[in-house]
């Protein structure tokens, strides 16, 4: 029997994220590759005592079939949770904040849509647009954001322009005020609707990132949010923040898609979350991720050869890190596993002109005696690669984002 496949599947490509987990089941292998919280941070016991307590009071309905829109109040508690006046009635609980990105393409790409992505972006985002085959355009961006001026030139037909303001995923770099108040104003003045995708927010270290671009235009924006990264990516939920005139449809796709996220796992959710958890819980995965950001950013100053350079991701999960010219992060990542080492070149992240010098590191699923292994791994495999004969270690800012 010969299938034949629609079009927009030949568009569908495997996550090079994905692929690269498996090299790292490799007995002995140190992954800086993957971008899973660490398992350390998982409440066990809470989710436990709110498993008992679901089934005992409320097990029947958590069982049975839900509202499409979310438990209504999970949904409340979203809504009161965000630095902006929210309507519960604007919020739809989504089966992991990836499912929000693929509910968004569905209603708002057509084949040969522009559609606007920072540079570089997330893998994840990628993958949920390009079946719709629209026109991706990468807006240049630097260490504070997305550039205004590239922006405007790009802009016209836009469907939206995707962002990830806070430490975003896979360069870890933050928006500033500045950048995010021009970007507001800018999109306001283009008609440029904004999906705003904040996974990573609530993980900073030493200062809250400034306001979502959401809460400077309501009106103007779709808000993606998840649970994956403050309670566990297992449980795959998390949730949209639309404008009332948009929410319908994100509703009809999402019926189409499954119905409803997982009922047992939302009420679960509202029962840990009621009595101000995340509020103690959040605080002790900043101060573990800072550590080990620390000790990452501390090997990577005393191992790293000159002409390697990366930036000071003040939260979230990741490093960006440049190799020097003449360098390839693909070419590099195979004798950086002969040495037990594995990372997630930077090409994949880009829609298009990949940094082909770029590499993205997670430093939170590894402990520091990993890192330090790990980072000397791989400087070690940087030397062997590097250019010409003559490599001398010399001491460099790690604060200057490479350019991308």
């Amino acid at each position: 029997m010969e299938w034949t496949q629609a079009q927009r599947a030949k568009k569908m490509n495997p996550s090079v994220i994905r692929e690269i987990l498996k090299v790292t089941e490799k007995p002995g292998i140190i992954s800086f590759a993957g971008g899973l919280p660490s398992p350390k941070t998982f409440p066990v016991s809470a989710f436990r005592e709110a498993c008992d307590k679901v089934l005992h009071e409320d097990g029947h309905a958590a069982l049975q079939y839900a509202a499409s829109e979310g438990y209504a109040p999970l949904r409340e508690m979203v809504a009161a949770m965000l630095p902006w006046k929210v309507d519960p009635a604007q919020v739809l609980i989504t089966t992991g904040s990836q499912q929000g990105l693929d509910l968004i393409a569905k209603i708002l790409i057509d084949a040969g849509s522009r559609v606007l992505v920072e540079t570089p972006t997330y893998l994840g985002a990628l993958q949920a647009f390009t079946p719709m085959e629209p026109d991706i355009v990468s807006v240049a961006s630097d260490g504070e954001g997305v550039d205004i001026a590239d922006l405007q030139s790009k802009a016209a037909g836009a469907r939206f322009f995707y962002v990830l303001p806070n430490f975003q995923n896979p360069t870890g770099r933050t928006m500033t005020e500045q950048r995010r108040a021009a970007l507001s104003a800018e999109a306001a003045r283009l008609g440029l609707p904004i999906v705003e995708d904040n996974p990573y927010g609530d993980l900073w270290f030493d200062e809250a990132p400034p306001r979502p671009l959401t809460a400077r235009n309501p009106e103007g924006c779709v808000y993606l949010g998840s649970f994956s990264k403050v309670l566990a990516p297992g449980l795959r939920l998390g949730f949209m923040v639309a404008p009332k005139s948009l929410y319908p449809k994100l509703l009809q796709a999402k019926q189409a898609a499954d119905l409803h996220s997982p009922g047992f796992n939302q009420r679960m959710v509202a029962e840990v979350m009621k009595d101000g958890f995340l509020g103690r819980h959040v605080p002790t995965i900043r101060a573990l991720y800072k550590s080990q950001r620390d000790a990452m950013l501390a090997a990577m100053q005393r191992e790293m050869p000159e002409g390697v350079t990366w930036n000071t991701p003040a939260g979230g999960m990741f490093l960006w890190a440049r190799l020097p010219e003449g360098m390839n992060a693909i070419d590099l990542l195979p004798k950086a596993v002969e040495r037990n080492v594995a990372f997630v070149p930077g090409w994949a992240f880009y829609a298009d002109k990949a940094d082909a010098r770029t590499l993205r590191l997670s430093f939170v699923t590894s402990s520091v005696e990993q890192i330090n292994i790990g980072i000397a791994a791989l400087a070690a495999a940087i030397r062997e690669q590097l250019p010409g004969t003559a490599h001398v270690q010399a001491e460099r800012d790690p604060v200057a984002l490479p350019a991308a």
